[in-house]
């Protein structure tokens, strides 16, 4: 858990770094392309505002992934640099203060979540599967047959 003292911040702005490790994340993640079983690691500063909080750093995470196009494994570094985060007191979206803390473990997760890839590609240009020799390509293996007979018609 990512946890932050508010009595800590009352003089400066604190600097926390480590890692986290992906159990603790609680991902959940629902896609099999994707597996994120590795830790995160952070590096940020978290700043009390008058209305709230003020988280900037940087995330990173390691995701080992299969590509969409050629099924072949290979891992995908995920880099939230730059990253910034306003959790304000209140409000609809206020952050939740439990004994003059707040876990920040919630909110680092959905900005990474947020990030994850979508398809993942283990190169922009990946061709996809090789079709072996003496084989029909892909698409004339997967054609129906009723689509056969209408590609004889003549127009």
């Amino acid at each position: 858990m990512l946890w932050v003292n508010l009595r800590h911040l009352e003089a400066r702005a604190i600097r926390l770094q480590g890692e986290l490790p992906a159990a603790e994340m609680d991902f959940c993640v629902h896609d099999e392309m994707i597996r994120a079983e590795r830790p995160v690691f952070y590096d940020f500063t978290v700043e009390k505002l008058r209305n709230g909080l003020l988280l900037s750093g940087t995330l990173r995470l390691v995701l080992d992934c299969v590509c969409v196009r050629c099924l072949t494994p290979f891992e995908y570094e995920l880099v939230l640099a730059g990253w910034k985060c306003h959790l304000p007191f209140s409000g609809e979206d206020r952050v939740r203060v439990e004994n003059d803390g707040v876990d920040l473990t919630p909110f680092v997760r959905e900005d990474i979540l947020l990030e994850f890839p979508r398809h993942p590609l283990c190169r922009p240009d990946c061709a996809g599967l090789k079709t072996g020799q003496g084989r029909k390509p892909a698409r004339e293996v997967f054609q129906p047959p009723v689509w056969a007979e209408l590609n004889k018609l003549k127009w």
